[in-house]
């Protein structure tokens, strides 16, 4: 599964401007999607300078293939997918930089999303606490709804590798969710936070 539940209406004359060179019309379009794709980025890949740097690198590239969108589907699902590549090519980069994989191999529940009642607070901590390469899976498996083999397809990877990180990855935020909520429950914690 490919697609997205956020959409944003782009009138087509917008499209055709901005396919034809017209820069302002490039602009709104920036404007208008500037903030999905940096949340995209910054929820793969946990840090704020490396998103704004796949933000960046994703408009550059819609700017110089915009006159290769052809209206057959939604303009951000085009855009969105070039962010997405953009994206697993800085954590593929990183993961070469780091010089070594950290495949994982226990599988444990993967069947509910751990953050289906949290807090959006506590959810943002917990999933900075995860390793990136996890974080990542994690949310293109949770979120973006993509299949164990298509994301073992954009990382490089084995299914079984998509399949323990979902499953281990998981785990890890179930607890830290537990954790983190069990101690807003404290007082002194409270307290002390305040």
């Amino acid at each position: 599964m490919t697609g997205s539940p956020f959409q944003i209406d782009v009138p087509n004359s917008l499209l055709q401007r901005a396919g034809q060179g017209d820069m302002r019309a490039f602009e709104q379009l920036y404007r208008l999607f500037e903030r999905p794709a940096y949340t995209l980025a910054l929820r793969m890949l946990g840090d704020p300078e490396h998103a704004r740097e796949v933000l960046h690198d994703t408009m550059l590239k819609a700017f110089q293939r915009i006159a290769q969108f052809r209206g057959e589907a939604p303009f951000w699902g085009w855009l969105r997918q070039i962010a997405l590549n953009e994206t697993l090519m800085r954590l593929r980069q990183r993961r070469n930089d780091v010089g070594h994989d950290n495949e994982l191999t226990d599988i444990a529940d993967e069947s509910a999303a751990p953050w289906v009642l949290a807090d959006a607070g506590a959810l943002e901590w917990s999933l900075g606490e995860l390793p990136t390469q996890t974080r990542s899976v994690i949310w293109l498996y949770h979120v973006e709804g993509y299949t164990h083999p298509e994301i073992a397809d954009m990382l490089g990877k084995t299914v079984s590798f998509s399949k323990s990180q979902v499953a281990r990855g998981t785990a890890k935020l179930r607890s830290l969710l537990t954790t983190e909520t069990e101690l807003d429950r404290c007082p002194t914690y409270r307290t002390s936070m305040a």
